[in-house]
């Protein structure tokens, strides 16, 4: 069995050789661009991981691993559009580096060019891989959909948030675990037992972002603290606040979501003391705490011996910054 360091090396070294011979260059420069940007690899990281559970050569599949990761970084690429954003990993979004066309073009390319490192995978394989992954691009555009329509309600519930987190970042983690051991022939009863594994511990790795964006350290957290709230991002956290906070705290709360002009470090301050003063907190950590726990009540499930699973168990917990 394989470390999730040598994992990854096996990732990024096969993604950096991935030859772009066709024309014109300017098409997939973009995509050479992106996917050299570097990240954590989550996703054919825990593929790889959930195929060596069950067999010892995840080498075999990277091609399907890093479809996984072209299509990942394509969703990103046309996000960055959608937002207008000017980075990605401390680098110039394509748009920016290029323009909007290219980022549309470029990232169409992209999903092509997922479907095509996935349709590597052994023949027997092929009709099973591609249902899944066709169904999970499908969820993860249906959870950016919502994602873009909550921006413009005040009535979103924490179960319709749960969904679109569930759609747009949680199914592709269980995505991943699954067909890693679809590839290694494992039962269909462990593939939908890792599934659950995945789409649990994406849900708690969604969450715990939410939570980190409000009471994490910048210097570890990777990016400041509190973009959620200044942009009024219908999280976990603000979806819940409004429906925990007395008639006063919601005053307080509608006044400054809906104010045009404002002190970023002001309101930060002022959004954070009234989730303390109502407990978003305390509430936050006790729904990661559950999804982490049903994520490793699926894992248990899979029927490998225990020492198969630890590279696995090990990688989540890093993956949550979790020292137990």
């Amino acid at each position: 069995m394989k470390t999730s360091e040598e994992i990854l090396k096996l990732v990024n070294d096969y993604l950096a050789q991935l030859p772009y011979e066709r024309k014109p260059q300017s098409l997939y420069e973009p995509i050479k661009y992106v996917l050299s940007m570097g990240g954590k690899r989550v996703r054919p990281v825990l593929m790889l991981l959930a195929y060596d559970m069950f067999k010892d050569n995840p080498e075999s599949i990277l091609s399907s691993a890093c479809a996984l990761e072209t299509y990942h970084n394509y969703t990103l690429l046309h996000d960055d559009l959608m937002d207008n954003a000017d980075l990605r990993r401390g680098h110039e979004t394509v748009h920016r580096k290029w323009d909007a066309n290219t980022a549309i073009l470029s990232g169409d390319s992209m999903l092509v060019l997922a479907y095509e490192r996935m349709a590597q995978c052994p023949k027997e394989k092929l009709a099973e891989v591609l249902s899944l992954f066709t169904e999970t691009a499908l969820e993860i555009g249906e959870g950016q959909q919502y994602d873009m329509e909550f921006e413009n309600r005040t009535d979103v519930t924490e179960a319709e948030y749960i969904e679109m987190i569930r759609l747009k970042t949680s199914v592709l983690l269980a995505c991943a675990v699954k067909m890693g051991a679809i590839l290694a022939d494992a039962s269909a009863e462990d593939a939908d037992n890792l599934y659950k594994f995945g789409e649990q511990i994406g849900l708690a790795f969604q969450l715990q972002d939410d939570f980190l964006d409000v009471y994490g350290d910048s210097a570890v957290f990777g990016k400041a603290i509190g973009g959620d709230i200044t942009s009024n991002k219908k999280t976990f956290m603000l979806i819940n606040a409004f429906n925990h906070a007395t008639a006063e705290q919601r005053e307080e709360l509608t006044r400054w979501i809906t104010a045009e002009q404002f002190d970023a470090a002001e309101k930060i301050a002022a959004v954070t003391r009234l989730y303390n003063e109502i407990g978003i907190d305390r509430m936050a950590k006790e729904k990661i705490e559950y999804y982490f726990a049903q994520s490793t009540q699926y894992l248990a499930r899979v029927n490998v011996p225990e020492e198969r699973k630890q590279e696995l168990i090990a990688y989540t917990h890093e993956m949550m910054k979790r020292e137990k």
